[in-house]
Order: C-alpha cells, then structure tokens, then sequence
C-alpha cells in the first residue's frame, strides 16, 4: 500500500515567522507532528511519502503516485484543505482525514471518503481493521481516550528535517483548566495523560540519532498538567539524558502561570534545558479573566509571575486576547503598559474567538450573537462573534496595541527590559551555533542597516555584546520583530 500525507498550506500570520525564518535559510517552524504520529501507526511494510505544503509543493504526480492521501488540518487550514480534496477527486484518489479540523466540523468535508476522527491511536487501527476487510465505513469517531504509553514515536525521517527550524514532540494531552474560548478539553479531557519516562528519553535519544540538534518543542497544552510527575520521574529523566548527550537540544513547551507558584519544578525544567515557555496570560483585567474562567491567572501580580519565570532562565511569550465583554477602552493602554512592564518580547495579541467546541461558542449560540464561523487566525481582525464593545472600536484598539508595541521603541524597549532580567541557569550552554552567526549577519543588513529604527536595533546588539550569553537571544529577538512589524504593515496595504 502506497500512503501520501499532506498537510495543507498555511496562511502567514505572526506565528508562521514566514520573515524570521528566511533569516536562517528555513521554511517552516514545525513538522506536522500529527501525521508523523499517524504514520507510525501504519502498517510499517506500507510505503510512506510526507508533503508537507509548508515546504515543499503538492504536485499531481505525488497524489497519483498514492493509493491514499491522508490529510490533516487545522481550521485555519480548511481553504487549503478543500483545494487538496478537490484535486485528489479529479484525480481518482481516495481521502482519508482527520485532526482538529475534521474532528471539528465533519459535516463541512461530507465529500471525503474516510473521516478518522477524534484520537488517532484508538480510530485509526478501527479504520485499518476494516479497509483490509473490504469494509471501511466513512465515518470512525470515538469519545474513548488512548493512553499515551499507546502512542508512538513520530517518524522524523519522513520529513525534510532540514528546513524546519524546530523539531517537535509530544509528551502529554489534556489540560487541567476549563477556559471558555479553549476547545483542547472538548479534544483531548481535562484529565492528563502522559508518556513514561521510557518513552521519552527513547524519543529524545531517535531525534539525536536522525541527526537533528538544536530547539525542540513539547507540543503539549500544558506541559506542567501533572507537575508531581514530572518532579519524579520525566525532568530527572531528561536531565540524565541530557547531561549523557552534552546539551544537544534547548526545549521550550506552553504552561500556566502557576508554574511561577513551584521553584523547584522551574529549577528542574531549566536543568532539564528548557529556555523558553508560552503562558497564556490573555489580560491585565480581572474581571474578563472570571468572564472567561482564566481563575488560575487571577488574584496574583502577573508581572511579577512573568518576571520569576524569566529569572530561573525561561523566556516567556505570551498570549493576549481582546474583545471580553467586560472589557472596556481603557483596556488598550492597559494592555500595552503590561506587556511592556513584563518585558514579554514576543506577545501575540489577538481577537477573542469562539472555536467550536468551546464554552464560549455556546453561550453565544444561546444570546443569538454567534456569526459565521471566522477563519481561524485571531491576529487577521476577523471575529466570529457579535463584540459589546462594537466592532469598530474594539479593531481600532486592537491596532493600536499591537502597531505600539511592534513599534522599533517599544519592542525593542521591552526586550532589553527582558535580557536584564534573564538567568540562564547554564551560561556556557548558551553558545553560538552557525545558524545564529548567519542570521547576526544578516539581522545587520536587514535591521542594522536599512531599518529606519537602527538606532534601537544597535542599541540592544551593544548591550548584549558586553553579556555573551544574551546575544544570540538577542539577535533572535530583532528578528521576531522584524517579522511581526512586516505582517503589521500588510494590514496597512
């Protein structure tokens, strides 16, 4: 049997680092990880071809060269992904889907011919069991979840490890917490399920031997769900592995605040070589945290939470949303002030949406203020849903926090308030890779050079010149910069 997976074409948004990664000769930040997953629980005699349209082209003869095209998606990926199931129709070939988007709105893809949905450990081998028979149904779902010592390990190889700037694993599913406008408990339950320490170090020791080096991320919603776990038995794992393999990788996850409640999972996860962590910290307002069941964030001095975080040796980005009911105008300034506070470099602001699924989507079906779903992207002004502060005035704010602090004075500004405040644990890890010294060269030219805000562009290089042990980081910073104020300036065209 001949497999093609496909993951569909993503549009540039402040996430994709579309202009960043050109920086080091990359083209996409991730593989799809989902798909690698699904390709290990394939028959392993089956021949196996990944297009990842991230990088590389979808052609006729990829398609026709199959037998079956699994696909994925992304809602943000639907327009991609009805092209692709158009083109494998006309060309014969059968479609089998699954992943959020799917899972999410079946009966948007009636015309593909298998749709495994929910979790693909437990529908995907129901699926195999009856194409073998002559017997596959159109449609496998399961509410059953898997337990994650089921799950196996990605097949890297497939993909061209070469032009992604990070690799990915996965070590949990599930989230703790319950928030409104979040769809991860509909997908993956609030109980966590985790991978042992076996598999992990085993997943760790795969991507080492493919060849890989450098930043890895943990893809899970929060890696820090079952935080006795991974005090006893998944950070002491990874520090061993690590400590055995001299540092090969830097890994950066998404967490909760209270991670800042605990120094001694922060002081295991740096050890471990973890510099980086994304918090969803959503506002500043406390009243718009209760409206959206954020109760983890509230009742604490979140710029301090930020800062504690930062001092044990982690980055923090962090997610804004705008457009709470409870939100008012004074918001905007509250907002901007914060993020430049915290010194959180890297914030996505975004419009609040409501993903089906979630909490939200039906409370607004209820009040009759839903509209037709949006496209996904929360950074695009497109939002799903009917706002109390009015459109018009709530865009307007939007731009205005987000053309401040992507400005060459606040961003730049910020990111040094972060660097004096960074620790990392490890100085002597921090070291200079030749990706690092390409993208120095040419942040020079691109910031240093022709950027109207050079003189904040060197002032931050200077700075970190004196502190070797910041400067890759800091370069790194510049160029996230100047890849969220070119998507900025789009919007302006």
């Amino acid at each position: 049997m001949k497999i093609l997976l496909v993951n569909p074409e993503t549009p540039d948004t402040f996430w994709s680092l579309k202009n960043a990664l050109r920086f080091i000769s990359k083209k996409a930040i991730l593989p799809p990880l989902g798909l690698l997953t699904v390709a290990a629980i394939l028959p392993g005699e089956w021949e196996k071809r990944l297009v990842d349209m991230a990088v590389s082209k979808l052609h006729d003869r990829h398609i026709i060269w199959a037998d079956y095209v699994f696909l994925t998606g992304m809602f943000i990926q639907r327009e991609s992904a009805r092209q692709i199931i158009e083109r494998c129709k006309k060309l014969g070939k059968a479609v089998v889907a699954g992943g959020p988007l799917f899972t999410a709105v079946p009966e948007m893809f009636d015309d593909v011919d298998h749709l495994v949905l929910n979790e693909a450990e437990i529908t995907l081998p129901l699926f195999l069991k009856d194409l073998e028979s002559g017997t596959a149904r159109h449609i496998y779902e399961s509410r059953n979840k898997p337990a994650m010592k089921d799950s196996p390990a990605p097949l890297w190889e497939l993909s061209m490890m070469n032009k992604y700037a990070v690799m990915c694993i996965q070590y949990s599913r599930g989230c703790p917490f319950h928030c409104d406008f979040c769809d991860v408990t509909t997908l993956f339950g609030r109980r966590i399920r985790t991978k042992t320490k076996e598999q992990m170090s085993e997943e760790l020791e795969r991507l080492y031997r493919i060849g890989w080096r450098g930043d890895v991320f943990i893809v899970d919603d929060n890696f820090i769900g079952n935080k006795v776990k991974l005090k006893k038995e998944i950070l002491p794992a990874i520090i061993r592995w690590m400590r055995e393999n001299k540092y090969p990788f830097t890994f950066n996850t998404q967490v909760s605040i209270n991670l800042a409640d605990d120094d001694e999972l922060m002081g295991l996860m740096a050890e471990a070589g973890f510099d980086c962590v994304f918090i969803g910290i959503e506002t500043p307002n406390e009243e718009s945290l209760a409206e959206c069941n954020k109760h983890q964030n509230t009742g604490r001095d979140m710029v301090e939470c930020v800062r504690k975080i930062q001092r044990f040796g982690m980055q923090v980005q962090a997610g804004f949303i705008l457009g709470f009911d409870s939100d008012q105008p004074p918001i905007f300034d509250s907002l901007i002030g914060f993020i430049q506070q915290s010194g959180i470099a890297t914030a996505m602001v975004g419009l609040l949406n409501a993903p089906r699924g979630s909490k939200l989507y039906d409370r607004l079906t209820k009040e009759r203020r839903l509209l037709e779903d949006s496209s996904g992207n929360n950074t695009d002004f497109s939002i799903n849903f009917i706002p109390k502060m009015g459109y018009e005035q709530l865009v307007g704010g939007y731009r205005k926090v987000v053309g401040t602090i992507y400005s060459h004075e606040y961003f730049y500004e910020r990111s040094l308030t972060f660097l004096k405040n960074f620790r990392p644990l490890h100085r002597a890890r921090k070291g200079v890779r030749p990706g690092d010294i390409m993208a120095f060269v040419r942040s020079v030219w691109h910031m240093g050079v022709k950027c109207k805000g050079r003189i904040h562009y060197w002032r931050l290089i200077s700075w970190a010149l004196g502190r070797p042990w910041t400067f890759p980081l800091a370069v790194r910073l510049s160029i996230y910069g100047y890849h969220f104020r070119k998507v900025f300036d789009s919007w302006h065209r």
